[in-house]
């Protein structure tokens, strides 16, 4: 991988280089990536729709440049980006495991009503990608959006101006993330997630080239971490190190996904600072979701969308809930003693359930079946065994007192 001399801005050092062009093994994985069908499940009746991942994008770029009086949005797409878990996985020298497939469109977005022109262009986007023989003439874009659309941010404030369109509702398959980008100020939490995939370049090649990718002739692919020095960031994405800068940027703090890649084997990069960056963490989560309720709702949707039920995630969602456990009680300084422990016991709760689940599945796969009572026949007639739901304690006969 050659580095090359980076821009300014993003939290990177003037020194630093933030860009550098993928290697032909990284182009593969990335070409196999955009090549790879991604299934967007609809609800109720709606069709689930198959599209490879390219042509996904290609059609939101159409639709995202296509003139307004056309049904487009009238937008200049500046360039398009692979980023975070998948983005990642190309660059990582061993299999990373990444839960969604989140692009990024920069578009212009100083005006609000370019807001609603890219809502739009992604749900006609979606509307043109119904398989063939479903009648399209009572499917309205409202319909679309209940049917595709598992969330959709919009920020517009304090110098951020990006939206974000979810596709999938499907708990274990992975959703497509569509991020629209004006400006963000912070793009990334920890250095490991950090980086992105210019696509343009592999984009213009699928669309010129008839020859297919090989080691003697594939196109440049530029990479960036946003972090700062990509090669410090890749080197801490192959080592499993975690480090960020400045948590209390982060919406949430991080916290989460900090616990996350402890309970998945990384380890600090700095340990002796990373007690300070603990505390900054919970401090930010807690400005967040300050109420106990919002915490709930905040924990249980993050297990549920990053523990999604394979054969180890029930033991790691256990062990992530005690080092959250661990973190919260070791590193809070800013609540009130109660507070605090209204939130340890939230998670002691929440792992208790975790344990109970687990319990309750292994007696189903591992308790022995009953024994079958005999069917006895006797004079003529069989006659079927009586099973108590409860059962009897009664030990012998009433005596009789007449």
């Amino acid at each position: 991988m050659e580095s090359l001399a980076g821009g300014e801005g993003g939290g990177g050092g003037g020194g630093q280089q933030r860009l550098a062009v993928l290697s032909y093994e990284q182009v593969r994985r990335l070409h196999d990536l955009m090549d790879e069908v991604v299934c967007v499940h609809g609800r109720g009746n709606f069709p689930t729709l198959e599209v490879r991942l390219k042509d996904l994008v290609n059609v939101v770029r159409s639709k995202l440049e296509a003139e307004t009086r056309t049904g487009g949005a009238g937008l200049k797409v500046r360039d398009i980006r692979l980023n975070g878990g998948a983005a990642s996985h190309v660059l990582a020298t061993e299999s990373t495991p990444y839960n969604d497939l989140d692009l990024i469109f920069g578009v212009e977005l100083s005006n609000g009503r370019n807001f609603d022109r890219v809502k739009t262009a992604v749900l006609s986007s979606l509307f043109d990608l119904l398989p063939d023989g479903v009648s399209r003439k009572r499917i309205t874009t409202c319909s679309m959006k209940e049917a595709y659309v598992g969330k959709m941010v919009k920020v517009n404030h304090d110098g951020d101006r990006w939206s974000l369109i979810s596709l999938g509702n499907s708990r274990g398959h992975r959703n497509v993330e569509l991020k629209f980008v004006d400006s963000m100020k912070r793009p990334f939490e920890f250095s490991v997630d950090s980086f992105q995939i210019v696509l343009d370049s592999l984009l213009l090649f699928y669309e010129c080239s008839e020859l297919a990718i090989s080691e003697n002739f594939y196109p440049t692919v530029v990479g960036e971490s946003v972090y700062g020095d990509f090669q410090e960031a890749l080197y801490h994405l192959h080592k499993k190190l975690i480090a960020t800068r400045h948590p209390e940027e982060i919406r949430g703090g991080g916290l989460l996904k900090y616990c996350n890649l402890l309970v998945r084997s990384y380890k600090p990069a700095d340990p002796e600072r990373i007690k300070i960056l603990e505390r900054y963490m919970c401090s930010r989560f807690f400005i967040d979701f300050p109420d106990i309720g919002q915490q709930r709702i905040k924990l249980e949707g993050y297990l549920w969308n990053h523990f999604v039920g394979g054969p180890d995630d029930e033991l790691l969602k256990y062990q992530y809930l005690m080092i959250l456990h661990s973190v919260v009680e070791e590193s809070t300084v800013c609540l009130m003693g109660h507070e605090r422990r209204q939130t340890l016991c939230l998670i002691e709760e929440l792992a208790c359930r975790v344990l109970c689940n687990e319990q309750t599945r292994y007696n189903m796969h591992h308790a022995p079946p009953l024994p079958t009572p005999p069917i006895i026949f006797a004079g003529g007639y069989y006659y079927a065994p009586i099973l108590s739901a409860q059962p009897c304690t009664c030990t012998s006969y009433m005596t009789c007192t007449s």
